[in-house]
């Protein structure tokens, strides 16, 4: 969606701070032992109480409030009392959440104990390459310009894109134009415009960077089994610095 008046902004800042206080109360809970179903059921009781919805749940009717993959799983993770986390695991929490008809989009990865130098590495890799393509989401930049940003980051750091998964729009339901890839696409070449809201998200792999679909039917994995890191916020795209709804 694109911005068009000072409620509209403030009901996506209200949005936009309670996935930050949801996802923050997850990641405090993190740790060896705890289930993925535990993780978002503390995730869901947040957005309660501030009177949201789990924005999956509702658009697509997915089964969890909210996605969490883990490891290989590179999003859309169904959250599961049989999935317990261990340490050295790489847990990715995914949040969309709606509240007077507005939507706002985050995600990280977690560290569960002590992890591997490659995953600590690509987990640094996935923050990084989200400021990189801050850098670039400005008014008059063309959309692939953020592509272009985040794969010669991720590329250069010597992990891959995942080019399948990428950001998009977001603000009137989870998923809306226009299309955000990660990767340096030259049909990308609309202009960013004040206002316009966005989900940047870079979704990376430590191998190939293909993918493959689980028999869930909503699990997407990294095709050769590497590990998978995800960051993602919602963005609004100023003359000038971003504004990123879903930090604060």
């Amino acid at each position: 969606m694109s911005i068009r008046s000072s409620s509209e902004f403030a009901a996506l800042q209200r949005i936009g701070r309670i996935v930050r206080l949801a996802l923050d109360e997850m990641t405090s809970c993190v740790r060896p032992g705890v289930t993925t179903a535990y993780l978002s059921a503390v995730g869901e009781k947040v957005l309660h109480m501030h009177g949201a919805n789990s924005a999956p749940r509702k658009v697509y009717g997915f089964p969890g409030a909210v996605c969490i993959s883990v490891n290989d799983e590179a999003v859309h993770g169904i959250p599961r009392f049989t999935r317990v986390l261990e340490s050295g695991d790489l847990v990715k929490l995914d949040l969309v959440a709606e509240k007077e008809e507005f939507f706002a989009d985050a995600a990280v990865t977690i560290r569960v104990g002590q992890v591997s130098q490659q995953a600590d590495a690509l987990v640094r890799c996935a923050e990084a390459a989200f400021g990189e393509a801050v850098e670039v989401a400005r008014a008059g930049n063309r959309i692939y310009d953020i592509g272009r940003a985040v794969e010669r980051y991720v590329r250069g750091a010597g992990f891959n894109v995942m080019k399948s998964l990428g950001g998009h729009g977001v603000g009137r339901t989870i998923h809306e134009e226009p299309s955000v890839p990660n990767y340096f696409d030259k049909t990308c070449r609309d202009k960013l415009k004040e206002g316009l809201v966005i989900a940047i998200e870079p979704i990376i792999s430590a191998g190939s960077g293909y993918e493959r679909h689980e028999q869930d039917g909503w699990t997407i994995s990294t095709a050769d089994g590497s590990l998978s890191a995800h960051y993602e916020h919602t963005v609004v795209i100023t003359s000038g610095e971003p504004i990123l709804l879903t930090v604060n």
